[in-house]
């Protein structure tokens, strides 16, 4: 298990017991509008606890704590199933690149002067693997969760080992000469959506940085969802992502904010 760092463990707790992040169990921190028994509008969702600067336009990132949860194993091996299933009729791998978030996100890579089709958004490489027949490997429940979601929502998603992360928060493009050690060896940053924390590169929406990955030890995590604000709002991530774990409670949301 990842060592412990003391800026980032617990800070999520300290601030939710504060009233940082909104709870899934109510409505703290979301204004909302009913309009029928059925139905509700979301007008506003909680910010994050922890500072976050944006240089990049065009983004909304979604946050989620979640804690690793008792439970049958069963229904998340079902659940990675039916979410590749429910993929690959949903999405079509020759037209993929112009599905609308997909889209969306290629032309915030971009902007940020990045190639997707050289370097792709972690989610279309997912979802390609998915349609040309791959399962959704299980790994490890908070890793399967967010890997779910990414599919779901066609948007990079990555979750970061509690303890390994350090705020305040910055979403830029990266620099010359910046690079870190990804989940599939050393990857070059510059040009490239990156996320950073106090200690440096933290992590990317193509590959992840070995510095927060989820071990075996892992019992909470931070995710953060990639979304083109044209294209998705924080509410149908936290909707989604409450119905992926009451699917497969092996996972538990604690706070859920946006930014």
């Amino acid at each position: 298990m990842c060592n412990r760092d003391k800026a980032g463990s617990g800070l999520l707790r300290q601030r939710h017991a504060a009233g940082g992040f909104s709870s899934p169990e109510s409505s703290v921190g979301i204004a909302i509008w009913p309009i029928c028994a059925h139905a509700a509008i979301i007008l506003s969702m909680q910010s994050p606890p922890f500072d976050v600067q944006k240089e990049l336009e065009g983004w909304t990132l979604f946050w989620a704590e979640l804690e690793l949860s008792a439970g049958d194993d069963e229904p998340l091996a079902v659940l990675l199933r039916q979410v590749s299933r429910s993929a690959r009729e949903r999405f079509d791998l020759q037209s993929l690149s112009t599905h609308p978030t997909v889209a969306a996100l290629r032309r915030l890579f971009r902007a940020s002067g990045c190639d997707p089709t050289r370097y792709r958004p972690a989610s279309e490489a997912l979802l390609r693997r998915i349609l040309k027949g791959e399962e959704l490997p299980v790994i490890h429940p908070i890793v399967d969760i967010n890997n779910c979601l990414s599919v779901e929502l066609a948007v990079p998603c990555c979750v970061m080992s509690e303890g390994t992360f350090e705020p305040p928060f910055v979403f830029r493009a990266g620099r010359p000469g910046e690079s870190y050690e990804s989940l599939r060896g050393p990857f070059r940053l510059e040009g490239k959506p990156l996320l950073c924390d106090a200690a440096g590169p933290l992590d990317c929406p193509i590959t992840g940085n070995e510095r927060v990955k989820v071990t075996p030890g892992t019992q909470r995590a931070l995710l953060v969802a990639y979304m083109p604000s044209e294209a998705l709002g924080p509410a149908l991530a936290r909707d989604t992502l409450e119905r992926l774990v009451q699917s497969a409670p092996t996972v538990r949301i604690l706070q859920t904010a946006a930014s």
